[in-house]
């Protein structure tokens, strides 16, 4: 299997270049650094060349910021660079996490044997949270489907099929990327997930989030009603495809 790895990175980000060298020691497949797409760089007209509001059902209820226009263009830049090097899957990082190297090792064994060129594998910071599906499992690690694919794309092993598939599904797109890869009713890509990962969060220790800006306490409020209604929006179309197989 060709297998190679990227580590995403914003180059202003400086803060985080040290965890982004941690990152690349770490790996044990051969790995190298691909320069975020910097939304707050872009021009109106580029952001809105790409982005536009209500394209899928459920309807994302907030509108995109710049930081995480430039994060899902990001994301897509990786995946074409799956596809421009010719390999069979690609693993990718963002640089805001720490490999543990004893856990990660089997885990990213475990996903590369189940791998398939439609697969997508995410290696998530939080434990596995409610209901899943045991796809794979060799001693202490598994691979299970949730449900619903959880938010966050801190790290995953993308298949070279689902890299081109994300890549036509996505020339336009109206919410963030992890959102957008919850949509397997629209995408025909199953996510799943390592338990354990391997992987743990260093947002805060790097200098906090490089996409998400200070909201006053009403307009946290109001987003927590309107996310709660969304993802119970979610949560019904996954279930209404489950019962379509």
């Amino acid at each position: 299997m060709k297998i190679g790895a990227f580590v995403i990175h914003l180059q202003r980000a400086r803060q985080r270049r040290p965890q982004v060298e941690r990152i690349l020691a770490a790996c044990p497949v051969p790995a190298r650094v691909i320069d975020a797409v910097d939304g707050r760089a872009m021009s109106a007209q580029e952001r809105a060349a790409v982005y536009t509001k209500k394209l899928h059902e459920p309807r994302y209820p907030f509108e995109l910021g710049p930081g995480e226009i430039g994060c899902f263009l990001s994301h897509r830049k990786a995946w074409q660079q799956i596809l421009d090097d010719g390999l069979d899957a690609g693993l990718i990082i963002e640089d805001d996490v720490e490999i543990e190297p004893e856990a990660f090792g089997p885990a990213l064994e475990l996903a590369m044997r189940q791998s398939s060129p439609l697969s997508y594998i995410q290696f998530q910071v939080r434990p596995v949270n409610g209901a899943v599906a045991t796809v794979a499992q060799e001693g202490g690690v598994r691979i299970v489907r949730p449900r619903v694919a959880e938010l966050r794309t801190s790290a995953q092993l993308v298949g070279r099929g689902a890299a081109e598939r994300l890549l036509d599904l996505t020339g336009r797109f109206d919410r963030p990327v992890d959102g957008f890869l919850q949509m397997s009713w629209t995408t025909g890509i199953a996510i799943d997930r390592m338990d354990p990962s391997g992987v743990s969060d260093r947002t805060q220790a790097t200098g906090g989030s490089t996409i998400s800006g200070g909201k006053t306490f009403f307009q946290r409020v109001e987003r927590e009603f309107k996310r709660f209604f969304y993802r119970r929006a979610v949560a019904r179309h996954a279930l209404r495809e489950r019962r379509a197989r």
